[in-house]
């Protein structure tokens, strides 16, 4: 049974970041820069470049430089290591739309697809903290064995605002206003997830209609992640491709 719930908790996982991805570039063209803050005041910093269905982020981890390029469109996704020239590439399906017609984030569209083994069903409307949701129930078969969750999609953003897993663990999303960051006009939502036998545990967000992403999350423990100096308007084509020069190299085995 543990080994049913790893592969159905994986599919989830996968699910929530579909999500987020097609949040992060279904909108319009822009760049940000990256900051990460821990408790303990060290900082991260990177750049994030979204154009025409695709995203690119540069990174530091461990010293090292590393950029991740996602192409939506092409359903390709790319990490380079600029301190050795060096690239891998992995296929990364995002559903049954064709290239090139990915919609934007609607709670009409099946969460599933793309999804191997995890199956939704639309299961009408309901409201979740006062906001109008379509809820889709997924479930995974293994060996005669079914588990099943639910994800609520919001109506009019398109956004998971609630999802249970067959656990017992629980998000629920609550929209508290709107507020003004940077100059630009954002919605504060606050994030309570709950595990069972221990307490909810809480973070916030500022979701950017215009860019469809949260541009600053605070989590539990002092950690926050935020983007600034956000610059709307076309991204340059040469930052969604691999640099000449660079080698292939093979992916590690995945562990057993």
């Amino acid at each position: 049974m543990r080994l049913h719930k790893q592969a159905y908790w994986a599919a989830l996982g996968g699910l929530l970041l579909t999500c987020s991805v097609q949040a992060e570039i279904a909108g319009v063209q822009f760049s940000a820069d990256m900051i990460s803050r821990g408790p303990d005041g060290q900082t991260a910093t990177g750049k994030m470049s979204v154009g025409a269905n695709r995203m690119r982020i540069e990174m530091s981890h461990q010293g090292q430089e590393v950029i991740r390029i996602h192409d939506q469109t092409r359903q390709m996704e790319w990490m380079l290591f600029p301190d050795r020239q060096t690239y891998m590439e992995r296929s990364v399906p995002m559903g049954a739309a064709a290239p090139g017609q990915m919609p934007a984030p609607s709670a009409e569209t099946n969460p599933c697809q793309g999804i191997e083994g995890l199956n939704c069903r639309r299961a009408g409307e309901e409201d979740v903290a006062g906001r109008r949701a379509v809820k889709w129930e997924m479930s995974m078969t293994r060996e005669g064995q079914t588990l099943t969750g639910a994800q609520w999609l919001d109506v009019e953003r398109g956004l998971p605002l609630k999802y249970q897993m067959p656990d017992g663990q629980s998000m629920e999303l609550r929209m508290l206003g709107t507020e003004s960051i940077a100059g630009r006009t954002v919605e504060k939502w606050e994030m309570t997830t709950t595990v069972p036998n221990e307490s909810p545990a809480q973070s916030l967000q500022w979701y950017d209609p215009q860019l469809k992403l949260a541009v600053r999350e605070e989590f539990p423990g002092g950690f926050v992640r935020e983007l600034t100096n956000v610059q709307v308007g076309p991204q340059p084509e040469a930052l969604f491709s691999v640099p000449d020069g660079y080698s292939r190299m093979e992916p590690p085995p995945a562990p057993r």
